[in-house]
C-alpha cells in the first residue's frame, strides 16, 4: 500500500469521527473505537537492540556494539530480526487480547543522537561519535525494521530530535543554542538521510529546548527542517512527558492546554504522556482548530495503514509464527554481531588463548558474571544468558579448571554489608595464585551509565561523572596485576574510559560492550581465537585530564570534540581495533568517482574495516583533523592481497560553512586510506602508517 492510498483511507476514517474520538487518537495509549472496528492500539515499543520490554526476544549487542562492527548489512539484518520477532509477538498476543505497552508495531528507535561528550549516560544507545557512522547505521536500521514489502513490517522511529545529548539531569529544562555549522555539519546529517534516504516512518522530539523552542515545539525543527526542507511524510511523537515540560520546567507555556496547543500546533502529532488529555480544553480556548486535531489524525492513521493493522487488512506478516521468536538463527546472528563487534585494544601476543597449553584461568571481577552487564538498557528478556565467566566455562569444558572470584563490588567499597572494605579482593589473588592466566572483566552498567529515571535506572544517577573506572574496581586490578600472573582485562562498558594505568600493565585489552544477552559466546569465541576480533571503536577514548581540556557538558560546541575536532591525544583513537591478522592498505588512488584500495593481510584471515578519511587542505571551514567519508568491511585471507573500490560521496568534498552551508571546499585534499584513523596515535599503536593521495 503507497501512502496516499493509506492516507485517503485515514482522512475517510477520521471523518467519521467526533472531534473528541479524533483527540482520544493522539496519546500513546490510543483508545478502542468500537462502533468504527478500530481496536485499542499502544504506540509505545521499543526496539533499541531488539525487541524490548515485552517479554523474550533475541538480543542483539547494546547499540554502540552493533556500531562497532562498521557493518550497515549486519546492522539492517538486525533490523529484520527486530521487526520479524515484533511482528510475531503482536500475531500471537494480539489474538490474546493483549494490546498492551510495548505489545505494538511502531518501534521508538533508532537513537542517532551524535555520542559527542564521553560523560553523556545515554551514550550506549547511539551509534557513536561521528555523523558519517550515524547515518550509514541509522538508515540500515531502519530498513531494517521497515523493510520493503507492500506494507511496512514494522515503523521506525529516529530519535531524539535534535541536538540531544545531555546533561540528563538538566534534559527537562535545558536549552542548546549550538552554532549554525555545528547543528548543519553535526546534529541534523543523520536525522536528513533518515526521513530523505530511509523514508523513516516516524521521529521523536527530545526533551530539551533548541535556540528557545522546546523540541516538541519547535516550528524550526518541526516545521522548517523535517517538513518544509525534508519533505517528511510520517508522524512525529513526544519523548514520554516532554509536553509536560513546556510548562512544568522550560515555561515556555503557563497551561497544560498552552503546551498542548504549541505542541499540536508545531507538528507534534501523538504525545507520550498525558498532556494531550487537554486537547479539548485548548480547543475551546481557540488556541487550536479542529482541522489540527483532525490533522495529527490522519497521519497516526496513515501509519496504522501502512503496517496493514486496520480493520480488513491482510498482509504478508499475518502468519509470522511466534516460533520466530528466539529462534536459533536469530541467536546466532546476535552473537554474530557480538563478536564483529567486540574491539581489541591491545594484545602482547598472549591472545588468542590456546586452551590445550593452560591447565588453569582465573575469571575475577563484577562484570565476570553479571547478565545485566550483558544487555544494557532498553532490552528484552532471554530464555539464556551467557557470562563471560559461562563463555569460558563452555568453551574449555572439563579440560582447563576455571577458578571465579568476584573481586569487588561494581562501584560500592564491599560486597557484603556486614564485610570490611575490599572484602573479595583476598579471593581474586588466591585465585591469580591458582592460575595460568587471568580474565579480569571490569566496567560499568546500566546503573551506572543510563538514562536519567529510566526503568534500569531509579537513581537517576545518569551521566559518569569521570572517566575512571569505580574506585573499588581499580583497587581489584592494581592488586591483580601484581600477581604476577599474565592479565587479559575484558571491558564491559558502553562508553570511554580511561583504563591507561591498567592497560599499560596487561598482556591483553578487549572492549566488550555490553553484547548482548549470550554476549560471553561471542567474548569466549574471541579469547580462544574461534574468530579474530575485528571491531573498531566508534568513540574515541579519552584520558581523563581532556574533561578538562573540552567545553563544558552544558555546551554543545564541537571545539575539541570528538575525533573530528579533538587536538589532544587519545588513549585509543576512532576507528581504531587490532585483529589477530596483520592488514594494511598499501595504496590509495582516486578515479574521480571511487578511491581504489590496494590492500594486504601478512597475518591469519580475518575482517577488518577499511577507512578512508579526507581532508580539506585549504579551506577555514574545513574540520580540524581527516573525517570519515567512507568505509567498509572486507575479509582478507592469510596472505591476501587485493584492491578495494569505494564510492566517494558529494558532501566528502564540501564544507559546512559557519552559516550553516553546504559548500564546494577548497578544490585539493588528502584522502587516507587504512584500517584506522590516519592519526599519528593509531600509527603508535598499530605500527601501520595510512595510505595517502592528494586530490584536486
Amino acid at each position: 500500500m503507497n501512502r496516499e492510498e493509506a492516507k485517503k483511507k485515514a482522512q475517510a476514517l477520521v471523518a467519521q469521527m467526533d472531534v473528541l474520538e479524533a483527540a482520544a487518537q493522539l496519546s500513546y495509549d490510543a483508545p478502542a473505537l468500537d462502533r468504527l472496528n478500530i481496536p485499542e492500539y499502544n504506540w509505545w515499543n521499543e526496539a533499541l537492540h531488539g525487541v524490548a520490554r515485552a517479554g523474550v526476544a533475541t538480543s542483539f549487542p547494546q547499540a554502540i556494539g552493533m556500531a562497532a562492527a562498521f557493518d550497515p548489512e549486519m546492522v539492517e539484518r538486525l533490523g529484520d530480526i527486530a521487526a520479524t520477532e515484533g511482528r510475531a509477538k503482536y500475531n500471537a498476543l494480539s489474538k490474546k487480547g493483549d494490546r498492551d505497552i510495548y505489545k505494538g508495531l511502531t518501534f521508538w528507535s533508532p537513537n542517532i543522537n551524535i555520542f559527542r561528550d564521553p560523560r553523556w549516560g545515554r551514550g550506549h544507545e547511539t551509534y557513536g561519535e561521528d555523523p558519517t557512522l550515524t547515518t550509514e547505521l541509522g538508515k540500515a536500521y531502519i530498513r531494517g525494521l521497515q523493510g520493503s514489502g507492500e506494507y511496512m513490517k514494522t515503523a521506525a522511529c529516529a530519535k531524539h530530535f535534535a541536538v540531544h545529548s545531555g546533561p540528563e539531569a538538566e534534559r527537562h529544562h535545558f536549552n542548546v543554542n549550538p552554532t549554525k555549522k555545528d547543528m548543519e555539519e553535526t546534529y541534523l546529517p543523520a536525522f536528513e538521510a533518515a526521513v530523505k534516504e530511509a523514508d523513516v516512518e516516524s521521529v521523536m522530539g527530545a526533551y530539551n529546548a533548541v535556540n528557545g523552542y522546546p523540541c516538541c515545539g519547535s516550528p524550526e525543527l518541526l516545521q522548517e527542517y523535517l517538513r518544509e526542507k525534508w519533505g517528511f511524510q510520517g508522524h512525529v511523537v513526544s519523548d514520554c512527558w516532554a509536553i509536560r515540560d513546556f510548562h512544568e520546567n522550560h515555561h515556555y507555556t503557563d497551561t497544560p492546554a498552552q503546551s498542548s496547543a504549541a505542541a499540536l500546533k508545531a507538528g507534534t502529532d501523538l504525545n507520550c504522556g498525558c498532556t494531550y488529555r487537554c486537547l479539548l480544553t485548548a480547543l475551546a480556548q481557540k488556541l487550536i482548530t479542529e482541522d489540527d486535531i483532525r490533522q495529527a489524525a490522519v497521519r497516526l492513521f496513515t501509519t496504522r495503514y501502512l503496517l496493514g493493522i486496520m480493520d480488513g487488512q491482510e498482509t504478508e506478516f499475518d502468519k509470522i509464527p511466534y516460533s520466530k521468536v528466539e529462534c536459533k538463527e536469530h541467536i546466532c546472528a546476535a552473537i554474530e554481531a557480538a563478536e564483529k563487534g567486540i574491539v581489541l585494544l591491545k594484545n602482547d601476543g598472549i591472545l588468542p588463548l590456546n586452551k590445550e597449553k593452560l591447565t588453569s584461568i582465573g575469571v575475577v571481577g563484577p562484570n565476570a558474571n553479571s547478565r545485566i552487564a550483558l544487555i544494557g538498557n532498553y532490552h528484552g528478556t532471554s530464555s539464556r544468558y551467557i557470562t563471560v565467566l559461562e563463555g569460558i566455562q563452555d568453551e574449555v569444558g572439563d579440560d582447563v579448571r576455571v577458578y571465579y572470584a568476584e573481586g569487588c563490588h561494581l562501584f560500592k567499597d564491599r560486597v557484603e554489608n556486614l564485610g570490611q572494605p575490599n572484602d573479595r579482593i583476598a579471593e581474586a589473588l588466591v585465585v591469580a595464585d591458582q592460575s595460568d592466566v587471568v580474565v579480569l572483566v571490569l566496567g560499568l552498567d546500566e546503573t551506572l551509565e543510563g538514562e536519567e529515571g529510566d526503568t534500569g535506572n531509579a537513581d537517576a544517577s545518569g551521566d559518569k561523572l569521570s572517566l575512571l573506572l569505580p574506585e573499588s574496581q581499580r583497587k581489584l586490578a592494581a592488586a591483580v596485576l601484581d600477581s604476577g600472573k599474565p592479565v587479559i582485562l575484558c571491558l564491559m562498558a558502553g562508553s570511554a574510559i580511561d583504563i591507561s594505568d591498567i592497560a599499560d600493565r596487561a598482556a591483553a585489552v578487549v572492549q566488550l560492550w555490553y553484547p548482548g544477552a549470550r554476549g560471553g559466546k561471542a567474548a569466549a569465541d574471541i579469547l580462544f581465537g574461534k574468530r579474530s576480533p575485528s571491531g573498531k571503536l566508534p568513540v574515541t577514548f579519552y584520558y581523563e585530564s581532556a574533561l578538562e581540556e573540552m567545553p563544558a557538558f552544558t555546551d554543545y560546541s564541537m571545539k575539541n570534540r570528538t575525533y573530528r575536532y579533538y587536538t589532544g591525544k587519545a588513549l585509543y583513537p576512532f576507528g581504531y581495533g587490532l585483529t589477530y591478522g596483520d592488514t594494511k592498505a598499501l595504496s590509495v588512488t582516486f578515479d574521480g568517482k571511487q578511491a581504489r584500495v590496494l590492500v594486504r593481510n601478512d597475518g591469519v584471515d580475518t575482517e577488518d574495516v577499511l577507512q578512508l578519511y579526507i581532508q580539506d587542505m585549504a579551506s577555514p571551514d574545513a574540520a580540524t583533523n581527516p573525517k570519515l567519508c567512507a568505509f567498509q568491511r572486507i575479509h582478507l585471507a592469510e596472505g591476501e592481497e587485493k584492491e578495494i573500490t569505494l564510492p566517494l560521496p558529494a558532501r566528502a568534498f564540501q564544507v559546512c560553512n559557519e552559516d550553516g552551508q553546504w559548500v564546494s571546499g577548497s578544490g585539493k585534499w588528502t584522502l587516507y586510506a587504512s584500517f584506522g584513523q590516519p592519526d599519528a596515535r593509531t600509527q603508535e599503536l598499530t605500527g601501520n602508517k595510512a595510505a595517502s593521495c592528494v586530490i584536486e
